[in-house]
């Protein structure tokens, strides 16, 4: 009994791959050269050449800025040229204080705490520096949730003094 369930099912997959194949081999989509469609002549669009004038119309349209490479050049070198004026400006004596409001989960470590610090420009440095500094301290258990405020202006110390309690 076992043995002509067994032959049942061979023969209905020889039955089904037979049917799959001739359906592969006669249908429009199949490898047989009779019968097969080139993709050059599925194609029905029509390819266009647009203007200049007109790709700038629909670009625009869609949202986009388009300018020629020159303008470009120079809205980028006026951009360096004003970039470079602000930071001369900040360095005829005016010293550039940075603060930030550290807030501090549950969960957070030192080196947490340290990548916003850096990020805000409070420290210099990196937040494994920061982090190490706090272990040399002893003080990395003593980190609390809350809500702080620092500046640069502050040193390290003071900023460890403030974040951890």
């Amino acid at each position: 009994m076992k043995t002509n369930r067994l032959n049942s099912f061979a023969a209905g997959l020889l039955i089904a791959t037979a049917i799959s194949g001739a359906v592969y081999i006669f249908s429009d989509n199949g490898s047989s050269s009779k019968t097969a469609v080139k993709p050059a002549e599925k194609q029905t669009t029509v390819k266009t050449e647009l203007s200049e004038a007109e790709m700038k119309e629909k670009l625009a349209a869609s949202g986009f800025v388009v300018e020629t490479k020159a303008d470009y050049d120079k809205n980028i070198a006026a951009a360096k040229a004003e970039g470079q004026k602000a930071s001369a400006n900040d360095a005829n004596g005016k010293k550039v204080v940075y603060r930030a409001v550290i807030g501090v989960s549950q969960g957070m470590t030192s080196i947490d705490v340290g990548k916003m610090l850096v990020k805000g420009k409070i420290i210099k440095g990196s937040a494994f520096q920061f982090s190490q500094t706090v272990e040399k301290k002893k003080v990395e258990n003593k980190l609390r949730p809350g809500t702080f405020v620092v500046d640069s202006d502050m040193t390290t110390d003071q900023v460890i003094a403030t974040i951890f309690k």
